[in-house]
């Protein structure tokens, strides 16, 4: 399910957009070097949320290098998305795509179907909306299964810290795990990470990061009517404008370039300060600001400033920088990929003073976090990206809770908040009510700084 936004979209929202796809061990102790020995080499893989991203995912899980893979079983509670998903995977892939129809599975326990299709060791792609994903991710451990989710993967205080347990729990059973922050494993931002420790830019002082564009996760939503879909439906089909279901378009967008930063900082930021606001939502029910401007602060004092904006007719930019005692770098500019990144003498970027920059063709990071996991499951090596996915989860969700509330908020402050934004997810039914309901004059409830102090809403 992704936006059809010009936030700057990626490969997997644009293989949506367009209709085109790119061309185990499980429990601790258990060494299968075959996957599955005395059966077939082939991993299964399910996929549990049939939008955009997931049917992305399923493609570079059929495409990897590192198969064979087949696709057996999906699931999602919109039955268009898993058909056209379906059809499209079909045609690319062929005899990779063996779901009968007894294994397409539709409602809010599909995700269980799907994955009793598959065996210990086998792999399972969680890609709903992110509230979902400790619900599910929960039944995978039990099952033994292998997983790849998508980011974020906690939204909220409660749910952070559901998946820190759960990230122990799956390490202990030898679960492999990958998270789609897919520029952790682009070789161009390796090589610039591993020159940034060596010195070569100083010390850090100062990280920078933009994603400014268009209008995002507000056209589709200008009030909720009584119709075919219900109100749980509406706002998990719309879910990038419901903080419940995705952490907003802050959280789900603006992830990567926070987590990038971070990585060149090999640290994670203690508290943030933020700024934002509602300008130019008019009439739209969404939870989201049009703008936001946060600063977060590193142990040593260092900052992160990071702005963020979807308004139509302003400048735009799509990229990550930082600023060393001995000269700056480019982290990713225009999009996750190709990130271009180089290395300059001085402080201005971009400059002709190029002291570095990285020459090899970037290979395509959303296949190579397939091959990554593949390669692990292949050869039982230890593999789980849940630590460091739910820590990008949360720091990202402190900066979005300190401009939504007006408050300084620390690291510690977001992940013990107690406001879950949708208890009971695991309990959800077709005919549920909705976890965020519409005031009388049908719009939802939204962020108040200074006024709400302790809730984003």
């Amino acid at each position: 399910m992704s936006d059809t936004t010009d936030l700057g979209l990626s490969r997997r929202e644009m293989m949506k957009t367009t209709g085109k796809l790119a061309a185990a061990s499980a429990l601790a102790g258990v060494a299968l070097p075959s996957v599955h020995a005395g059966e077939t080499n082939t991993i299964r893989v399910a996929l549990v949320g049939c939008g955009g991203r997931g049917t992305g995912a399923a493609a570079n899980a059929l495409s990897s290098k590192n198969g064979p893979t087949q696709l057996v079983a999906m699931a999602d509670v919109f039955p268009d998305k898993l058909k056209s998903s379906f059809r499209g995977l079909k045609e690319d892939f062929d005899k990779k795509v063996d779901v009968p129809e007894e294994h397409k599975f539709i409602g809010f326990d599909a995700y269980m179907k799907a994955m009793n299709c598959l065996r210990p060791g086998d792999v399972v792609i969680l890609a709903t909306p992110p509230a979902f994903r400790w619900v599910h991710f929960g039944y995978a451990i039990q099952k033994g299964i292998n997983v790849f989710m998508e980011k974020p993967i906690a939204v909220d205080g409660p749910s952070a810290r559901k998946m820190f347990k759960l990230g122990e729990e799956s390490v202990a059973r030898n679960i492999k795990v990958g998270v789609g922050l897919m520029c952790r494993h682009c070789l161009a931002r390796k090589e610039l990470f591993d020159r940034i420790k060596s010195g070569q830019i100083g010390d850090i002082i100062l990280l920078r990061a933009y994603r400014q564009a268009g209008t995002t996760a507000k056209e589709y939503v200008r009030s909720y009517k009584p119709g075919p879909m219900s109100e749980l439906l509406y706002q998990i089909h719309w879910f990038h404008s419901f903080l419940w279901a995705s952490g907003g378009a802050y959280s789900d967008f603006l992830i990567h370039n926070i987590d990038e930063c971070c990585w060149m900082k090999d640290a994670w930021p203690v508290q943030a300060r933020a700024s934002g606001g509602r300008h130019y939502r008019g009439q739209y029910v969404d939870q989201n600001f049009d703008h936001y401007s946060v600063e977060y602060t590193f142990a040593d004092g260092t900052k992160l400033l990071l702005e963020g904006r979807t308004i139509n007719g302003c400048q735009q930019e799509f990229a990550s920088y930082a600023q060393g005692s001995k000269g700056s770098a480019t982290i990713s500019t225009s999009g996750h990929t190709p990130c271009h990144c180089r290395i300059y003498k001085g402080q201005n970027i971009p400059s002709k003073d190029v002291v570095w920059r990285y020459q090899p063709e970037e290979a395509d990071p959303y296949q190579v976090e397939w091959d990554d996991l593949l390669t692990a499951v292949r050869h039982d090596k230890p593999y789980n990206e849940v630590q460091r996915g739910a820590e990008a989860s949360l720091v990202t969700a402190m900066g979005r809770m300190a401009a939504h509330t007006g408050q300084l908020i620390t690291r510690d402050q977001m992940l013990n908040c107690d406001h879950e934004f949708a208890p009971g997810l695991d309990k959800l039914v077709m005919d549920s009510p909705a976890p965020l309901r519409a005031g009388p004059d049908g719009k939802y409830p939204v962020p108040a700084p200074g006024i709400k102090k302790k809730r984003e809403f």
